[in-house]
């Protein structure tokens, strides 16, 4: 963080003095990231366009690629069409379909008009893929090999061709356009010149499809240390390439969405800044009006216990206590559940081993927590505050809270682990049923649970 900011002071100062021979030399020695991230802080737009038009090209397109969209929208149309037609065709071709994608129309035209036509049917052909596809992160800028190529022949074609491509450590030996063998550079650099890829390159190798769910893709690279995958078609034809760099941006998106999910919000693409108030509104507003609606529930069942509360006042005092540890301890179980199904860790199948291991933890916990209660009560409730009678109706009413706080823990938990497995079999996001859905239900039982237990050991 403090180098984005000494970068973006550094370059504010050249600008105001005028020093852009000196800033050109600073911005030469810079990562283009870190360029991006200095340009996204500067207010003025002309400055930005200054700076961007002092880059090398192919650390302008670099950067380009890493700039907020609207930070990018305004440098789109300050730029002359041959600048535009430069930046887009040494962008990478998936980072091009992602810019198309989040530009309004007039934009994504006047970007289409200054690509060649390669390029164009490039992208045109990413953007068909579904949005969350293999199809739709992936590249086709690969290094294709023959069989028959020796090592020293498909060296001589990487020299020729790897500067345009997305990666050249793993090289994919294809015939009639099909996969039949990856090999990398690394073998082939301690294999000899003479050698055929045929006798180096893996066979067995790991491929997914351009109708596979990104996150699916992601895991495998992460699985198996890939730093790219080869995508294929139905018919085994290799289309592209997933990177590792395209694998974490959707960890990263995935983990985001899960976290906005689990907090009863609709997930947004956009930093939290760039997000308009009435958009944000927009996302946080329905979960919260479900929730308030299903809050009626525990209402009714206050309202239908209001004999109980008349006839002893005091078990009023304990009900959020009762509500906020049943609702912590199902969102301690999903959030754990759900995080290990991301992973792959536990599957649907898994279920009773889940709930297993979620009771035994469930009852340490829960008379864990009912021990310490009764301990609490007696020396506040009871010693220190006088809210309860050091008697025997005080006990009964803390035996009453004590045994709904190891019911209500147990249950909890038990929701919390159950209801995520039994989204994810149906095909639903295990993050929608977290936390807020669980507490709306812990709550209405922890409340008929601790009714019923007054009623029955208080008699009332």
């Amino acid at each position: 963080m403090e180098e984005k900011k000494e970068l973006c002071q550094v370059i504010s100062e050249a600008l105001e003095k005028k020093q852009l021979k000196a800033l050109c030399e600073i911005l030469d020695e810079e990562n283009p990231v870190d360029i991006a991230e200095a340009l996204n802080d500067l207010d003025d737009e002309k400055q930005v366009t200054l700076v961007f038009r002092l880059l090398k090209k192919e650390t302008a397109a670099d950067a380009f690629a890493y700039m907020e969209p609207d930070v990018q929208e305004a440098l789109i149309r300050s730029l002359s069409d041959t600048e535009l037609s430069a930046i887009v065709e040494e962008m990478e071709m998936d980072d091009a379909a992602d810019l198309i994608e989040e530009m309004p129309a007039n934009v994504v035209a006047r970007i289409l008009k200054n690509a060649s036509p390669q390029t164009r049917k490039a992208i045109n052909e990413l953007l068909l893929y579904p949005e969350d596809s293999a199809g739709s992160i992936m590249t086709p800028e690969y290094v294709s090999l023959k069989k028959s190529m020796t090592v020293a022949e498909a060296f001589d074609h990487i020299r020729r061709v790897g500067l345009d491509k997305e990666t050249v450590y793993t090289c994919y030996v294809t015939e009639n356009r099909k996969l039949i063998g990856v090999v990398s550079v690394k073998r082939m650099l301690i294999s000899s010149s003479e050698t055929k890829i045929e006798e180096i390159m893996h066979d067995n190798f790991i491929e997914v499809y351009t109708t596979d769910d990104k996150e699916f893709v992601a895991g495998q690279i992460k699985k198996y240390g890939y730093l790219a995958l080869p995508v294929v078609d139905a018919e085994q034809r290799l289309v592209g390439i997933v990177t590792i760099d395209d694998a974490m941006d959707v960890i990263e998106d995935e983990a985001t969405e899960d976290m906005e999910r689990m907090a009863a919000m609709s997930p947004s693409e956009k930093p939290y800044l760039k997000t308009g108030m009435i958009e944000t509104w927009k996302q946080r507003i329905p979960w919260l009006l479900i929730l308030m609606v299903s809050a009626t529930f525990t209402g009714m069942i206050i309202s239908g216990f209001e004999n109980a509360l008349a006839a002893c006042t005091a078990l009023t005092a304990f009900i959020p206590m009762l509500m906020d540890t049943g609702g912590n301890s199902g969102a301690q179980a999903s959030v754990t559940v759900i995080r290990a199904l991301a992973l792959g860790d536990v599957t649907p199948k898994d279920v009773f081993l889940v709930i297993k291991k979620e009771l035994r933890v469930a009852t340490l916990c829960a008379g864990t927590l009912a021990v310490a209660n009764f301990v609490k009560i007696m020396l506040v409730e009871m010693l220190l505050l006088k809210t309860l009678p050091f008697s025997a109706q005080g006990f009964a009413i803390s035996g009453v809270v004590c045994l709904t706080l190891f019911v209500t823990v147990v249950f909890a938990k038990l929701i919390g682990c159950t209801l995520p497995i039994a989204a994810k079999a149906i095909k639903l996001d295990p993050a929608v049923v977290a936390s807020p859905i669980i507490t709306t239900i812990v709550d209405a039982v922890s409340l008929i649970v601790y009714f019923l237990f007054a009623s029955k050991i208080l008699l009332i």
